[in-house]
C-alpha cells in the first residue's frame, strides 16, 4: 500500500526522532564500510555484498541497530550499520516499521536483505545478546564479538546461540568475529554458530570460536537436510566439546582452520553429509573427524591435514571416528577458487588473523597475513567517517554555557572560548556542561576536546538535547560525535563516569 506524502513526511520525522534518542548516527550513501570481499560458498548463488552501495549509519545501541533497519525505504534497501560499544539487553528494544521485523533482547535480522553489520572504532561487543538471522539473504557480519549468549538462566537470548540462522536464509558472510561462551548446556549455553531449516551459501572466515560445549551445527535434526554449501576457513576453534561443526546433510568445506582442544569430538559429518577437509591443523584434541552419536553415516574427503597430539577412540556402534589414519570415503567438487596455506603454518596465520579487532588481516595463500583490500577496489571514493574532524564554523563561539557543577578554578565559559589552555571540570568525577543559544540552532556534530594531560579521563558520557531530554548519542571516550541533525537551543555533554577528574577544554558544535 502506498503512503501519502504527508504520511511519509511524518514517518520520516518520527524515525529521525527515534534515531536521535537511540544513539543512531546517520550518514549519506557511501561504499560499504566492510573491507575485503566474500569468500567460499558465500560467493555463489549471486554472491554476498551486504549493504554495499547503500547508506552508512553508526549505532551505539541495539535499539539503534533496529532503528537503522526500520528507517530504510524498504526491507531490501542496502544499508551498512557501523557498530561501536557494548550492545546488551539494557539498550536493545523492539523497533517497528514497514522495513523491519525486530524484537527485544536479540539483534533481529528477519525478513530482510542487503545488510552489513561491522564493528568499528574501539570495537563492538554483543554482550549476552545473540544475532538472529531468519528468512533473510545477502547479510554480512564483520569484526564483532558476541559472548555469553544463554538459553537458560538470565538473561536469555536467541535460544542460546551467538549467531543463529534459520528458515530460508541465503548468502551470509560472517568474517573476523569472535564468538565465545563460558561453558556448555549445563551452564545455560547452546551453539556459537548454528544453521538450520534451509540455510545455504554461508561462509565463516577468520573467526574465533572458543570456550563452548557446542561449536555449531548445520541442520537441527537428522531429518533437517535442506542446509548446506557452507565454507569454514582460517578459523580458530578452541576449547570446544563438540560440533566443530555438526553437519547433517549437504556439503561443507573446511580448510586452513586451527582446531585446538576439541574435547569430545570435532567435525561430525552425519546423515549423508559430505565434508571436504583440506590443510587444517588439529591439535591436542580427540576424535576430530568422523560420524558420532548416530547410526546415520556421513562422509568426508581429506587432504593435507596435520594431526598433532590427536587421540582416537575405537569404532563401535554410533561412534565412527575417521582416524587414527583418516582416509577419504567420498569426493566433493568445490565450485569456487581458493588458495590453501600449508597446514604447518596454519596455527601462526590463524593466530595473527582470526577474530575481531585483528585489523581484518587475511592470508594470501603463502602463509603471509596481509591487510585486506577495499570491498570495491574500483570505487575511488573515500566515505566520510562520522568521527572525522569537523569542518565549518564552531557554533559554540559566541554562544552561552552553563552546567550542573564546576570544580575549583574552572568555568563553564572555558569550553566555548576557543582556548585549549582553559577548561571546565565537574566538582567530582561526573557532571555536565551545556552550550546554549537564544534561538533554535541546527547541530549534527560536536567535538569534545579534553585538556592537555587529561586525555582519556572521560570513560562514559551522554550527549543530550537539553530542550527535550532526548539522548543524541552516548559513548566511552571523548572526541568527535555525529548524530542526526537536530534543531535545539541547548545541548548538554554529561560525563557519567571518569578516571579521576575530567577536564573539558572545548565543547565545539557544528551544523554539518
Amino acid at each position: 500500500m502506498k503512503r501519502s506524502a504527508a504520511l511519509r513526511f511524518h514517518a520520516t520525522l518520527a524515525t529521525a526522532a527515534l534515531a536521535a534518542a537511540t544513539g543512531l548516527v546517520v550518514a549519506g550513501p557511501s561504499a560499504s564500510a566492510a573491507t575485503g570481499s566474500a569468500t567460499g560458498y558465500a560467493t555463489q548463488n549471486g554472491g554476498t555484498t551486504g549493504g554495499a552501495g547503500g547508506q552508512t549509519v553508526r549505532a551505539t545501541t541495539g535499539t539503534a541497530i533496529h532503528a537503522a533497519l526500520c528507517n530504510r525505504a524498504s526491507s531490501s534497501t542496502p544499508i551498512t550499520i557501523e557498530v561501536q560499544g557494548t550492545i546488551n539487553h539494557g539498550n536493545t528494544t523492539k523497533v517497528s516499521g514497514s522495513s523491519c521485523n525486530t524484537a527485544a533482547g536479540v539483534i533481529e535480522l528477519k525478513q530482510i536483505s542487503n545488510v552489513t553489520i561491522v564493528g568499528v572504532g574501539s570495537g563492538a561487543v554483543f554482550d549476552q545478546l545473540g544475532i538472529h538471522i531468519r528468512e533473510a539473504r545477502n547479510i554480512i557480519i564483520q569484526n564483532v564479538t558476541v559472548r555469553n549468549v544463554k538459553k537458560s538462566g538470565s538473561p536469555t537470548s536467541n535460544g542460546g546461540d551467538a549467531i543463529g540462522m534459520e528458515s530460508d536464509v541465503r548468502n551470509v558472510w560472517v568474517d573476523h568475529v569472535t564468538l565465545e561462551a563460558s561453558g556448555g548446556e549445563s551452564e545455560g549455553y547452546d551453539g556459537l554458530f548454528d544453521m538450520k531449516d534451509n540455510t545455504q551459501y554461508v561462509t565463516l572466515s577468520y573467526s574465533t570460536l572458543r570456550n563452548s560445549g557446542r561449536g555449531g551445527l548445520i541442520g537441527s535434526s537428522e531429518s533437517d537436510r535442506s542446509n548446506g554449501n557452507i565454507t569454514f576457513h582460517h578459523n580458530l576453534y578452541e576449547n570446544i566439546d563438540s560440533r566443530a561443526p555438526l553437519l547433517r546433510g549437504g556439503i561443507a568445506h573446511m580448510y586452513n582452520n586451527h582446531y585446538k582442544r576439541l574435547n569430545d569430538s570435532g567435525i561430525n559429518s552425519r546423515a549423508g553429509a559430505r565434508a571436504k577437509v583440506d590443510n587444517n591443523y588439529f591439535e591436542d584434541s580427540k576424535d576430530v573427524l568422523g560420524t558420532f552419536y548416530t547410526s546415520e553415516a556421513g562422509y568426508w574427503q581429506v587432504s593435507g591435514n596435520i594431526f598433532d597430539n590427536v587421540t582416537w577412540s575405537g569404532r563401535s556402534g554410533d561412534n565412527q571416528p575417521a582416524g587414527p589414519d583418516p582416509t577419504s570415503n567420498t569426493s566433493v567438487s568445490i565450485p569456487y577458487s581458493y588458495k590453501l596455506d600449508a597446514a604447518n603454518c596454519v596455527p601462526d596465520v590463524v593466530n595473527r588473523t582470526a577474530g575481531a579487532n585483528k585489523g581484518l588481516r587475511v592470508s594470501d595463500g603463502n602463509c603471509t597475513p596481509q591487510n585486506p583490500g577495499p570491498t570495491n577496489p574500483t570505487d575511488p571514493t573515500d566515505p566520510t567517517d562520522p568521527t572525522d574532524p569537523p569542518t565549518g564554523t564552531n557554533l559554540s563561539l559566541g554562544a552561552g554555557a552553563d552546567g550542573s557543577s564546576k570544580g575549583s578554578g574552572t568555568s563553564y565559559g572555558n569550553v566555548i572560548d576557543g582556548n585549549l589552555g582553559t577548561s571546565w571540570s565537574p566538582s567530582g568525577s561526573t557532571g555536565s556542561v551545556s552550550v546554549k543559544w537564544s534561538s533554535d540552532t541546527a547541530v549534527s556534530k560536536v567535538n569534545i576536546r579534553e585538556a592537555s594531560g587529561s586525555e582519556g579521563a572521560v570513560r562514559s558520557w551522554r550527549l543530550l538535547n537539553h530542550d527535550t531530554g532526548a539522548v543524541l548519542a552516548s559513548g566511552s571516550s571523548a572526541g568527535v560525535v555525529s548524530f542526526a541533525r537536530t534543531s535545539l537551543r541547548k545541548i548538554t555533554f554529561e560525563v557519567t563516569s571518569a578516571s579521576g577528574t575530567p577536564r573539558i577544554a572545548e565543547f565545539e558544535t557544528y551544523s554539518g
